[in-house]
């Protein structure tokens, strides 16, 4: 009984001690700067009026997986975080976020209204936002690792009006600046060593404005309430030490989780190409022609590579997207086309896209093993020699086929569209190069056999009906297979490749001979003729692909390429027959093993009927000047020089003399100059 009266003195002593000591600190350094970028979907509501009309209009749009359009959203984040002894944060954040690419109606994010006044009669009324942004406080619990917490404070947005009156056409499409409020909630979580997960609700008002409609002498006035749902994730700076001993001893404690450093891989790149070119020899300007008078454009995008290993051999990856810019010309005037970072759509604002998502399975097969260091959308890890890959979903196309060791990305090595793939090599994929299907590889030994079958684009691009090329054929009617094999080689003990590509494409493609026949006869538009002429036909081509290391500092590839050219190019570019060589030569030599210095030359030509249905006046994908009046070769130089300002970051030039843009011999030399700023972690 005494030592029971002894002890208990004791242990009320140590509750006390324990009640008011500190609460342990999180596993999770959650304290200093941070920066990520989010993706989900917007909602709300328009609210209008104007002097004799109102209406109410949902902002909400219907995601279209064949277009990437809808109201989905993406964007940037950064912010900074102090956590109190007590487990409560205090934060601050900022954020920018932009909608996916307009539809063909020009919206994404928006509202739409066809309505009938006494002062307009039948009239359109639309407003779509361009952009929009917050800047918050953050107020959170953190417990067991998890920080649930609070949000508000101030928001903007950048729209666009557009009120157009059917009967007259008239159309006014003045900009808006609003102002207004945020708040919501979210819960975020680690995933591995520095990156967290969250998932945040965010109601944004922005009050009434007004805005003047000048050609259409109308004022109209609205509000605007923006709800999202944003899934993001972010990079916290500083101390990992304690999330690395967390890690190590959930590690040793259960099979996998998502703190696995093995089963979660985020990269990320950024590229930013500034291109232009001087005044250039030419008559006149033609609807698809690189303009006489020279231009300077610029692009930019950035793109989170995230992974999540599912069982074993088996990676689920998604990459988001945001692009912004035009190439020059539009993205037309020359059939190898001088900037790859440019797609066939642009954009002043920038925009969200999911450029890829896709499964792969890799299955090996025995033979040598092979260490994987992580990359982009590639995990570390071994794999064996002989093995099989299968890749299901959305990719492009050229992820798997027709690469080239020295010259196969804008992001690191040459622009020119025809010098990082083959010109002939008319490969499936919407207005930025990527499609839905299906790919199997097979490794063994020196060879590689690869085939798939894909999606193509809902029409053929260019052309009078069909003169942007946008989404994927949503009925998966029309469709192309490839083919490869590469056989791994050595030459004088340095490595090579050499690899055969095949591709058959089947869709609604018209024929350049019967265009202008019946342009002839009837005096219609060589365009619309060959769209009017449109019905299942088939499109092989075929192309050889050389890649062969001379010696440690110094690379040599080529190419060749043949096409049907008598049937339209559906997808890539107005090229029948193509040849390219060049040299990629690493700075090693002088001291700089990081930068790159690359040559290359190219030569493309078309077939007779395709050069007569440019004779007389026909569009095509990439080129069509109204006329040509002298059928030359397209022939192309290439050089570049990349200066590595550290590991991940690279400055570069880029110069390009295209002679005969267009196969026109009366038009140019054009001479392109263009700068590239890449970063990659």
């Amino acid at each position: 009984m005494s030592a029971l009266a002894l002890a208990a003195p004791g242990a009320r002593a140590a509750d006390k001690a324990a009640d008011s000591a500190p609460a342990a600190p999180p596993p999770f350094a959650w304290d200093g700067f941070y920066v990520g970028g989010h993706m989900g979907y917007a909602g709300g509501r328009s609210n209008w009026s104007g002097p004799d009309i109102s209406g109410s209009s949902s902002l909400a749009k219907p995601i279209d997986t064949f277009t990437e359009a809808g109201s989905f959203i993406g964007g940037f984040q950064g912010g900074y975080n102090f956590l109190l002894p007590s487990h409560v944060l205090l934060g601050v954040e900022a954020d920018f976020t932009f909608p996916a690419y307009p539809d063909l109606s020009g919206q994404a994010t928006g509202a739409t209204a066809n309505f009938i006044s006494p002062s307009l009669g039948p009239a359109t009324y639309m407003e779509a936002m361009q952009a929009s942004g917050t800047a918050r406080g953050r107020v959170g619990y953190v417990f067991n690792d998890w920080l649930l917490y609070a949000t508000g404070g101030f928001a903007w947005a950048r729209n666009q009006q557009t009120l157009t009156q059917i009967s007259s056409g008239t159309t006014d499409a003045p900009f808006l600046w609003r102002w207004g409020w945020a708040v919501g909630a979210g819960v975020e979580v680690p995933l591995i060593a520095n990156w967290t997960a969250k998932l945040e609700y965010l109601y944004s008002n922005f009050g009434a404005k007004s805005v003047g409609f000048p050609n259409n002498n109308e004022v109209f006035r609205s509000d605007f309430a923006l709800q999202t749902v944003r899934l993001g994730v972010n990079y916290h700076f500083g101390d990992t030490a304690a999330a690395a001993a967390r890690e190590a001893a959930a590690a040793q404690s259960a099979g996998w989780t998502l703190t696995d450093e093995d089963r979660v891989n985020f990269h990320s790149q950024g590229t930013f190409v500034g291109q232009g070119y001087p005044r250039i020899r030419a008559t006149s300007d033609g609807p698809n022609s690189l303009p006489l008078a020279g231009q300077f454009r610029q692009t930019g995008d950035v793109t989170l590579y995230a992974g999540l290993r599912l069982w074993q051999g088996a990676e689920l990856w998604v990459n988001p997207e945001i692009d912004q810019g035009f190439g020059v010309g539009n993205t037309h005037g020359a059939a190898g086309f001088p900037s790859a970072e440019a797609y066939k759509l642009g954009d002043p604002f920038p925009y969200t896209r999911v450029q890829r998502y896709f499964l792969r399975q890799t299955v090996n097969l025995g033979g040598e093993e092979k260490k994987m260091v992580a990359d982009i959308n590639q995990f570390a890890g071994t794999m064996t020699e002989n093995r099989l890959v299968f890749t299901v979903g959305k990719f492009g196309i050229v992820d798997i086929f027709d690469t080239n060791k020295y010259a196969n990305s804008p992001k690191n090595d040459f622009l020119n569209w025809s010098a990082i793939n083959a010109g002939t090599f008319d490969y499936a994929g919407d207005a930025w190069g990527f499609t839905y299907g299906a790919a199997a590889e097979w490794y063994q030994d020196r060879w590689t056999v690869r085939g798939g079958i894909f999606d193509l684009s809902a029409t053929p691009t260019g052309g009078a009906l069909n003169g942007t090329g946008y989404g994927l054929d949503p009925n998966l009617s029309q469709f192309q297979v490839v083919g490869e094999i590469e056989e791994r080689h050595e030459l004088f003990e340095q490595p090579g490749k050499l690899k055969v590509t095949g591709f058959l494409s089947r869709g609604r493609m018209g024929n350049f001979q019967d265009a202008v026949n019946i342009a002839s006869w009837t005096g219609i538009d060589p365009s619309l003729a060959l769209a009017l002429d449109r019905k299942f036909r088939d499109r092989p081509g075929v192309s050889v692909n050389l890649e062969q290391q001379i010696n440690e500092s110094v690379g040599f590839f080529a190419r060749a390429g043949y096409t049907d050219g008598n049937v339209e190019p559906w997808d890539f570019a107005d090229i029948d027959r193509t040849v390219q060589a060049g040299l990629s030569i690493s700075g090693k030599d002088w001291g700089r093993p990081d930068d790159t210095l690359g040559f290359a030359g190219i030569v493309n030509g078309i077939a007779n009927s395709h050069e007569a249905y440019f004779a007389a006046g026909g569009l095509g994908i990439l080129i069509g000047d109204g006329s040509l009046p002298a059928y030359g070769l397209e022939k192309i130089l290439e050089s570049y020089y990349n200066y590595a300002l550290t590991a991940n970051i690279k400055v570069g030039v880029d110069y390009q003399l295209i002679v005969d843009p267009g196969y026109n011999a009366t038009r140019g030399p054009a001479n392109l100059f263009a700068a590239r700023l890449h970063w990659q972690f």
